[in-house]
């Protein structure tokens, strides 16, 4: 019986290459099926009433995925790639890079908030969002919900524009690791539908070129915590079965 032969050599080109893409594709993929559990949900909801359950709940996914896709994967990248750093991997401060980074955040910021606070009003999104569907919001909620978004968005950044990216750029190059990038964040959309599984394809573009062009994760970060705040406030405001109790 013949066969093509397999080269089963694998150096560290490889493994620079592999860990990121398989680190990526298994914490995602724990972080979206422990905060799709229904068994997990219903444990909150069994102990709590339903405004308390949805805020703790949803809550427990961000704060999971925070360290689902933020820090397991970096602690692994950093142990198995050792000539990764933090800083090669985009938390740092870069003084050189600092006002480059500072007007794109701006820039991107002011452009992305009028477009957010429009879509967020679409019938459509108010099925999806606020994440947290408790019928009556207080401050103490607004707070959680703001939190949660910002531990999510940190290791979900991280992990994409950082742990997926940067690696990447040496042994492949910059537009493949690029390309890699684009795809599976954009397929890590598709569960939220066509049309922001379309729109991670530009949106995750610049984000993986300002991330490249500042050294740093924080422009990508900042600009994703706005979105996100935007939609959530965007869309509370808009959603007839939920209000804001002071």
């Amino acid at each position: 019986m013949k066969h093509f032969y397999l080269d089963w050599n694998f150096n560290s080109i490889d493994l620079r290459i592999c860990l990121p893409i398989l680190l990526t594709l298994v914490f995602f993929s724990t972080y979206w099926f422990v905060s799709k559990s229904e068994r997990i949900k219903n444990k909150f909801y069994s102990k709590y009433d339903f405004d308390n359950a949805s805020v703790k709940h949803i809550f427990f996914t961000k704060y999971f995925g925070f360290f689902s896709m933020g820090i397991a994967p970096t602690i692994i990248c950093l142990l198995y790639l050792p000539e990764m750093s933090l800083k090669k991997l985009g938390f740092s401060f870069i003084s050189d890079t600092f006002f480059f980074s500072l007007v794109w955040t701006i820039g991107l910021s002011i452009l992305v908030v009028p477009l957010v606070y429009f879509s967020a009003r679409n019938p459509k999104n108010l099925v999806n969002y606020p994440q947290i569907r408790a019928k009556t919001w207080t401050k103490k909620t607004i707070f959680i919900n703001a939190l949660g978004w910002f531990l999510y968005l940190f290791g979900y950044e991280f992990l994409f524009r950082g742990v997926l990216l940067i690696p990447l750029i040496d042994p492949l190059g910059m537009w493949p690791a690029i390309a890699i990038n684009i795809a599976l964040y954009s397929a890590t959309h598709i569960p939220k539908g066509l049309d922001e599984t379309i729109g991670a394809i530009p949106l995750g573009f610049v984000l993986c070129l300002l991330t490249i062009s500042s050294g740093t994760i924080w422009i990508a970060f900042i600009v994703h915590v706005v979105m996100a705040w935007t939609n959530t406030f965007t869309a509370l405001k808009f959603n007839p079965e939920m209000q804001y109790q002071r």
